[in-house]
C-alpha cells in the first residue's frame, strides 16, 4: 500500500496573497503547504481522504488516473469544499463514486452541495454514493479493512482510519481511551500537529508528540500544521528520529 500526502497545510493561520512571512518566502517545496489530504494506493485502488479547496491542484499534480471512493473525516469546509469536482472522475470513469462518512458529515454534503442530490438533476452533476459508516465499526474497502478512529476536535467529532499497520488522523485535540485501543499495534501513524502554540480545537507539538509517545508507532509523521509552526527545515530538527514532518508529495510504502 501507498500513501501519498496530497497536502499537509490547513486553513488556519494561512496568509492571504502578498504575505511575505519567512514560510511564504521559503524556497523550499516542502513549505509549499495545500490543504490536508492523502491519497491511498492498492491493488490498482485509488481512495482519497477528504475533498479540501485544494482537491483538483492536487489531483492534477499528481496525475491521479482514477478515483474508486473518498473517505471524510469531518464536515469542515478545508475538508470538503472540493468534493464538486469528483464530476471530472465520474465523467472518465463513467460511474458514480462512493463517499464515506458519518451521517453529520453526509448531512452537510446534502447542504453544500444540494445540486447533486436533487431529485431532477442537470447534466454534469457529480454522481456521489454516499455510504454511512461509524466510529469502531470496520467495513471493507476493495479488500482492506478500514476502521474509522473517532477523535474530538474540540467539541466536534473527526473519524480518523486505519487500514492495517497505518492510521491517519487529522483535525485532533483529544483521543478516547476506547480509540487508543484501536491504535494498538499501529506502525505508521500521521497525525496533526498544528503549532506550538496552544489551541482549542488542535494538537500542538508538545501534544502530538505526546500521542506518539503513547500509540508508539515506528514512525509518524505530522500534518495540518499551520503557516505559524514554521518553516520545514527548523521543524524537523526539533523532532525525535522516529518523528518526521510531512510535506506535500511526500510518499510512503506502508
Amino acid at each position: 500500500m501507498k500513501v501519498t500526502f496530497l497536502g499537509t497545510g490547513t486553513s488556519q493561520g494561512v496568509p492571504m496573497i502578498g504575505c511575505h512571512c519567512h514560510v511564504c518566502t521559503s524556497p523550499d517545496h516542502k513549505d509549499k503547504r495545500l490543504r490536508s489530504s492523502i491519497l491511498i494506493s492498492y491493488d490498482g485502488r485509488q481512495i482519497v481522504v477528504d475533498t479540501g479547496p485544494d482537491f483538483r491542484a492536487q489531483m492534477l499534480r499528481e496525475e491521479v488516473p482514477r478515483l474508486d471512493a473518498v473517505l471524510i473525516t469531518h464536515s469542515h469546509k478545508d475538508h470538503i469544499a472540493g468534493l464538486d469536482d469528483v464530476r471530472a472522475f465520474n465523467y472518465l470513469q463513467q460511474e458514480s463514486i462512493p463517499i464515506y462518512g458519518t451521517d453529520v458529515s453526509h448531512d452537510a454534503l446534502r447542504r453544500e452541495f444540494y445540486y447533486a442530490f436533487a431529485d431532477h438533476k442537470y447534466p454534469g452533476v457529480p454522481q456521489l454514493e454516499l455510504e454511512e459508516i461509524h466510529a469502531a465499526q470496520a467495513f471493507d474497502l476493495f479488500g482492506k479493512e478500514v476502521m474509522p478512529i473517532e477523535v474530538m476536535h474540540y467539541r466536534m467529532p473527526v473519524l480518523g482510519f486505519r487500514i492495517d499497520n497505518f492510521a491517519y488522523i487529522t483535525d485532533a485535540k483529544t483521543i478516547a481511551e476506547e480509540s487508543y485501543r484501536l491504535l494498538e499495534g499501529v506502525e505508521v501513524l500521521v497525525l496533526n500537529a498544528l503549532q506550538r502554540e496552544a489551541h482549542i480545537s488542535h494538537l500542538t507539538l508538545e501534544e502530538a508528540l505526546a500521542v506518539v509517545d503513547r500509540v508508539h508507532p515506528k514512525q509518524a509523521y505530522f500534518t495540518h500544521i499551520s503557516h505559524r509552526f514554521g518553516r520545514h527545515t527548523e521543524i524537523h530538527t526539533e523532532l525525535p528520529p522516529h518523528v518526521s514532518l510531512a510535506y506535500d508529495g511526500l510518499q510512503i510504502e506502508i
